[in-house]
């Protein structure tokens, strides 16, 4: 990692070979840290709970992990050992970022220890120390004892900003003392790789409870519900906990269920949970109370529907009636109901054909954004950063601010580095270009370039950035509304910029989202699979012809196509956009009438051949006079 990445970020939290959702979580967050551009150490234990605290098994079984390892990891921190709380502090003073990620209450003593030897957070004299973010899973546990506030009120003292992923997590913090909290969306951390062919099956509706068996999970409840309903039949697959373990086996041999109900108990490694999911018609997460979880975004990613409480994050990620439903917590009547619809011929189907996989990577960009602009707020004491007028684009600078002093290129890339056949406008209408653009980026070393015809879009738009608007200080200001399927901003920000990227919805969006000044940009981008359609690049150009200063570049994608009007520009209508664009004062880079149309035209005649041509997109560069 360079020595001049945008920020020294300390991590502190477990990883593998832990498992469970937190250590897949502080895992992954690690990975997509350092995908933007950051220098991070993942600081984890060698020693995490007592028993007390954890009955069950906390490695994973047979060693595999359920996410990739983080390479750069310290595992020098031990439950039992104060000393190593201590020295692994001392090791995180020159950082500029402590993040420490909080469970449970008996490890807060070991974090106020490491921070106080790091010289983080809100209690430090000099004020000067790395600053400190703390990752609440959850502000206090499901399962309290006491003392656990008092613990946790200290360490939020300590903290400089504390995210939470609900709600009402945010209200408790607040509550408890916390001077600076930020609600974020818990991204997709998810075990299991991709979804498996789901064998055939003309039986009975079929139920997975996936887990660690809690008392606030609720397992037990749907276990009594399903007396009452017959028709289903339910696998619970997870280690089994203290007297709720004890519970569900009691009521699962009850003689009513018939052997409707099977218990695997143990825990279920990610080499497993594709399959599972595979056999299975819906994920059912009854909890009594939930901050947030994954298991709901883990069976949509595999096609599966949900039966869910409306706690937690679930009211967000499931559709009530379209790819799940949704009851009231501890409900046993309106929980019966739910089974006795699932029961019905067709529900189960109707409602799995309605699922849509979750977005997976525009989560981890804001949640990754916001941690920045925790990482760069200034403290009591310290001056603001300058204000930037003007909207949330402004706001989104503003968040920024303190990093740019300190951001340098991750990877140093000159505009000479890439291909001269690389242009800022032209046509994709082979697939191997596309394949070609992916090759490149991964020579030059540019982070996950993602699906290959959103890699040949961004690869263009970052040549045009780097050959025309780069001053050698990588201080323009781009802004990229291309959504979290382009690899531009990671790009851009590992290049050395500090892109503000703007995930936009609906296709007239992007004029009412940016709010800024008349001149002030150098950089518009709207990508592929998120470009300008038939219907909105007239706008996308008026957009630009305001907002960006003399010089300025405006980079869009266009299908091309005579199929669908609405959404695929038609080749003839072309010379319109550009003479559109010349009257507004944008000039194209490039040159369409000799090289651009012609191979259109030759994807056409390849098209009406039968050789129909594998994407049809056209990159359009523009500059502002």
């Amino acid at each position: 990692m360079s020595d001049t990445a945008s920020l020294r970020v300390a991590l502190v939290g477990p990883t593998h070979p832990y498992k469970g959702g937190v250590a897949a979580h502080t895992t992954t967050l690690a990975h997509e840290l350092a995908e933007a551009g950051h220098d991070v150490t993942l600081v984890s234990w060698s020693h995490l709970y007592p028993s007390a605290l954890y009955p069950g098994e906390q490695a994973v079984p047979g060693g595999s992990p359920d996410v990739e390892p983080f390479p750069r990891t310290l595992r020098v921190l031990s439950w039992a050992r104060p000393d190593t709380w201590v020295r692994a502090g001392r090791r995180l003073r020159d950082a500029d970022v402590v993040v420490v990620v909080h469970v449970l209450p008996a490890v807060v003593p070991a974090h106020l220890a490491l921070l106080r030897a790091a010289g983080a957070g809100r209690a430090t004299p000099t004020g000067r120390g790395p600053r400190s973010v703390l990752v609440a899973h959850n502000v206090l546990p499901h399962e309290g004892h006491p003392g656990d506030r008092r613990l946790v009120q200290a360490l939020l003292a300590r903290v400089d900003a504390v995210v939470v992923h609900s709600d009402d997590q945010a209200r408790l913090a607040a509550s408890l003392g916390a001077a600076h909290v930020r609600e974020l969306e818990l991204p997709p951390h998810l075990p299991g790789g991709d979804p498996e062919p789901r064998p055939e099956h003309d039986g009975p509706v079929r139920l997975l409870s996936l887990g660690i068996v809690r008392d606030y999970k609720g397992v037990d409840l749907l276990v009594d519900a399903m007396r009452e309903v017959p028709g289903l039949t339910l696998t619970i697959a997870g280690e089994l906990w203290g007297d709720a373990g004890r519970r569900v086996r009691e009521l699962a041999a009850d003689p009513r269920l018939g052997g409707r109900v099977e218990v695997h108990p143990g825990y279920v490694p990610a080499d497993r949970i594709a399959g599972l999911l595979a056999r299975h018609d819906v994920v059912a997460l009854t909890y009594r109370a939930a901050t947030a979880s994954q298991n709901a975004l883990l069976a949509l990613r595999h096609g599966v529907p949900v039966l869910a409480s409306a706690v937690g994050t679930f009211p967000e990620q499931v559709r009530d009636g379209v790819d799940g439903l949704l009851v009231p917590p501890s409900d046993r009547d309106a929980l019966v109901a739910a089974l006795r619809r699932l029961a019905e011929p067709g529900v189960a189907e109707s409602l799995r054909a309605a699922v849509r996989p979750p977005d997976l990577s525009g989560p981890w960009a804001n949640y990754v954004g916001g941690i920045e602009a925790l990482a760069a707020a200034p403290v009591e004491g310290e001056e603001e950063p300058p204000a930037v007028p003007l909207g949330p684009l402004a706001r989104a600078r503003a968040g920024i601010a303190g990093l740019r002093a300190r951001r340098g290129p991750v990877v140093d890339l000159s505009p000479s580095d890439i291909p001269e056949w690389v242009r800022a406008t032209d046509l994709l209408a082979v697939d191997a270009d596309a394949h070609d653009a992916v090759g490149i980026a991964r020579f030059l070393g540019l982070p996950r370039p993602g699906e290959p015809v959103a890699a040949w879009s961004a690869l263009g738009a970052l040549a045009a950035i780097l050959r025309i608007r780069d001053d050698g200080q990588r201080s323009s200001v781009v802004v990229d509304e291309s959504g979290s399927g382009s690899p531009l901003g990671r790009w851009a920000r590992a290049v050395g910029f500090a892109p503000v990227e703007l995930e936009l919805t609906g296709r007239r969006a992007a004029v009412a989202a940016l709010d800024v000044d008349t001149a002030s940009l150098d950089v518009i981008t709207r990508l592929h699979p998120g470009g300008c359609t038939a219907s909105d690049v007239d706008l996308a150009i008026g957009q630009a012809s305001w907002a960006l200063r003399s010089g300025g570049l405006l980079v869009v994608t266009i299908p091309i196509g005579d199929d669908d009007p609405d959404f695929a520009v038609r080749p003839a209508d072309v010379r319109g956009i550009l003479a559109r664009a010349d009257d507004l004062g944008l000039r194209l880079v490039g040159d369409v009438d000799g090289d651009v149309l012609g191979r259109m035209h030759d994807a056409r005649l390849e098209a009406a051949g039968g050789d129909a041509p594998a994407y049809a997109v056209l990159r359009l560069t523009f500059r502002r006079r």
